[in-house]
């Protein structure tokens, strides 16, 4: 238990660079307490005492504005970052190593029985604001875009983005028509490349040759 309170600490100090110490951490992070309560109310689903368990889950939203249901299976070091509105439904399964930050769902499309929440692999970084939908793998070492909205399955080293979403880069490289196919904690959510921008912009070239062959 401590050792897995002090991984917890751990993954919050070195992921968010205005953390300065292990107190300000356990006392002050709302994602923290989040994934605190959960473990607790985790253990109390899986030892079936349920009811117990949406009451610590639902103090827990109440204090942090962070919603996870004690059903669902979270790996080590998971990092919650400012997390309000976050919500993890009752199936999904979290690997070890990711970050969440705020505005976040990973829920179902409403269709499903059973098993209708995603698995999110190792070392994933989901951005703020960002929707995964459905019973599908996230593969390890992925990032998903600011406001994404994540339908189906996104293969290992993928970054995904848009409305729905999509694979942009794979394994680092840029997606152009098809593609071919570092490890550890990806955190950065700016440089992520723009379809639409892209799209726009072969567009403008196109219209400028056209422009230049009619004055000719």
């Amino acid at each position: 238990m401590f050792k897995t309170l002090k991984s917890d600490i751990r993954c919050v100090l070195e992921r968010d660079p205005a953390a300065r110490n292990a107190f300000e951490v356990f006392f002050c992070y709302p994602g923290f307490r989040a994934v605190r309560s959960h473990r607790v109310a985790h253990f109390l689903h899986t030892h079936h005492m349920k009811l117990l368990a949406r009451i610590v889950s639902n103090l827990s939203r109440f204090f942090t504005g962070i919603e996870i249901h004690p059903g669902a299976k979270i790996g080590k070091r998971l990092f919650i970052d400012h997390g309000m509105a976050v919500v993890i439904g009752e199936t999904t399964e979290i690997g070890d190593d990711v970050t969440i930050y705020q505005g976040v769902t990973l829920g179902g499309t409403g269709k499903e029985i059973g098993k209708r929440h995603p698995t999110i692999g190792n070392n994933v970084t989901i951005s703020c604001g960002a929707r995964v939908l459905g019973p599908f793998k996230v593969g390890d070492h992925s990032k998903i875009g600011a406001g994404a909205v994540v339908l189906k399955e996104v293969p290992p080293y993928a970054t995904v983005v848009g409305v729905p979403g999509h694979v942009v880069k794979l394994a680092n490289e840029k997606i152009e028509a098809k593609a071919t196919g570092e490890a550890g904690v990806d955190l950065d959510q700016v440089h992520l490349p723009d379809p639409i921008e892209n799209e726009i912009a072969m567009l403008k070239s196109r219209i400028e040759q056209l422009e230049k062959m009619l004055e000719k």
